[in-house]
């Protein structure tokens, strides 16, 4: 269980982890179970940082937790709701054509208007949470529940490229271990949150879900990333519109 947990750390964070463990695909597959406990750990973190800022500045501070929130990642899941939006827009409803520009590395001018804009949204909905001054259980949770959304996806979809990672982690996920994981998580979530943060998580996977398998007849590992980065996105809006 360490391996697969250390394969998690070093595959969705850029923290230094100098273990050498072999890759094997019943590992892989173990290691998905890990992904939202390195979401709590990026949390922890983010909670941390927080703690080592001055209190004056919420703008400042906020744009500093964002930056190292993406940082932890190396921007994986950015990088991948990047290629998903250029894939979406440029492969005008054809499957073949939207997988060959998700391969793409570049960034297209839509990818680069969407980040700008979800990293906006992001900041903004940070510095309301901060200054509400009702905890910041927020940072723990919006990490966790865009982790575990990669854990309903693999359960729900089928995954389109055969030979890559990804397939290997889909098939060889433990699956009743994954079940338990997310409804004792979506229980926690409701009832450390309120029931428009679970809908938020529930509705926005759905719909990703649904998006992925109309355009694509499954998901990637890029539609994970964009899943992570989306479902973030929304629990931070719902908390912040609820708080208010």
């Amino acid at each position: 269980m360490l391996a697969s947990f250390t394969l998690a750390l070093q595959f969705l964070t850029r923290l230094p982890v100098n273990l050498t463990i072999t890759h094997s695909d019943q590992r892989l597959g173990q290691s998905v179970l890990f992904y939202p406990l390195i979401g709590l750990l990026i949390g922890t973190i983010l909670i941390l940082v927080n703690y080592l800022l001055p209190p004056h500045s919420i703008a400042l501070n906020a744009a500093i937790l964002l930056t190292v929130w993406v940082l932890l990642t190396g921007g994986l899941h950015l990088d991948g709701l990047a290629d998903c939006c250029d894939a979406w827009a440029g492969g005008l409803g054809d499957r073949e054509r939207t997988l060959s520009i998700m391969k793409d590395p570049a960034a297209g001018p839509i990818a680069v208007i969407f980040l700008i804009l979800i990293l906006l949204i992001k900041w903004t909905a940070l510095q309301d949470l901060i200054q509400s001054g009702r905890g910041l259980s927020f940072l723990l949770l919006t990490p966790f529940l865009g982790r575990l959304s990669i854990l309903l996806l693999m359960l729900t979809a089928p995954y389109i490229r055969k030979n890559g990672l990804g397939s290997a982690m889909q098939t060889h996920l433990p699956k009743l271990a994954a079940k338990l994981i997310i409804i004792v998580s979506l229980v926690l979530c409701f009832w450390l949150t309120n029931i428009y943060t679970l809908l938020t998580v529930l509705t926005l996977t759905i719909l990703i879900r649904q998006l992925a398998l109309q355009r694509i007849q499954g998901v990637a590992g890029d539609v994970y990333g964009a899943s992570v980065e989306l479902i973030e996105t929304g629990v931070l809006i719902s908390m912040a519109l609820s708080n208010g």
